[in-house]
């Protein structure tokens, strides 16, 4: 009797423990600093750019760590549709620019190269729909949503490659790589040599932004309404979907982002050589 009391006990503790780890969240949700991540329990996965409950300042730290959280978020499979954030009035729009290191010393850029291309295969990689909703400026690293299959945005809301000319750089990131794609060669080169903003309403007249909402409230159910939409096209169609849609892309951006980042290495460094030559000169 004590024996079968004893296994009884143990496998009441056995399915409580399952049901709990059925019930937490898995460990890569709280593991970046900079992404706040909810799933619902029909798979829905919001990820959220934040720094402090705020807009995202994105770091060094940052660019190493989303190689790691767009890969976990592709290997889940119980995120069934992603949407993709960000906070306040702004979707990713401020960079601390000190805290990527020195870009002009091919060791620590060699790290930057490398992390820069996977953040963007493993991002591409995800197997499910993935919806962009953008609150606000989109200003840095706007080629993140443009990974998206479909893209809405407040009224507020604009783009922009606002860092790499203001840096003196080549935007050779992935932005040249997904802005060609979107809206054409030569608009995309006006949009990066004069680092031009575009509305949503412009962007929605490009045919990049898919609906424009009122404000940002509007802006999140209409992004949970489509997930909801998506949901219902049958699992293996809608991972199929996405896989199709996005291989073009992953091999363009595998093709271009390697010398992209490469040529910003090196005009970064020619700045630095220009500072040092003027320095010697005076």
């Amino acid at each position: 009797m004590f024996f079968k009391k004893a296994t009884l006990a143990i496998a009441i503790v056995v399915s409580t423990m399952s049901l709990k780890a059925q019930n937490n969240n898995p460990a890569y949700f709280s593991r970046f600093d900079h992404l706040k991540m909810t799933r619902t329990a029909d798979g829905i996965l919001e990820v959220r750019f934040t720094t402090n409950n705020g807009p995202i300042v994105f770091t060094g730290k940052d660019h190493h760590d989303f190689v790691e959280a767009f890969s976990q978020i592709a290997q889940d499979r119980d995120n069934k549709i992603v949407i993709l954030t960000g906070t306040g009035n702004e979707f990713f729009a401020q960079i601390d620019g000190p805290s990527l290191g020195d870009i002009t010393n091919p060791r620590e850029w060699d790290k930057t190269w490398w992390e820069g291309q996977q953040s963007l295969q493993n991002l591409s990689s995800i197997g499910v729909p993935v919806i962009a909703a953008i609150n606000g400026a989109a200003t840095v690293h706007s080629e993140y949503a443009l990974t998206a299959d479909i893209i809405i945005a407040s009224e507020g809301a604009y783009f922009q490659d606002y860092p790499h000319l203001t840096f003196g750089i080549v935007p050779g990131d992935g932005v040249q790589t997904v802005w060609k794609r979107a809206i054409g060669d030569y608009r995309s080169r006006y949009f990066l040599y004069t680092q031009q903003k575009i509305s949503a309403a412009e962007a929605k007249n490009m045919g990049v932004v898919a609906d424009v909402l009122p404000n940002n409230e509007a802006l999140n159910k209409r992004a949970y309404e489509l997930a909801k939409k998506l949901l219902a096209i049958p699992e293996l169609t809608r991972r199929h979907m996405r896989t199709m849609f996005a291989d073009n892309l992953r091999k363009d951006l595998l093709e271009q982002v390697g010398y992209g980042l490469g040529v910003e290495g090196v005009t970064a460094t020619d700045l630095k050589v220009a500072a040092e030559e003027k320095a010697k000169n005076k």
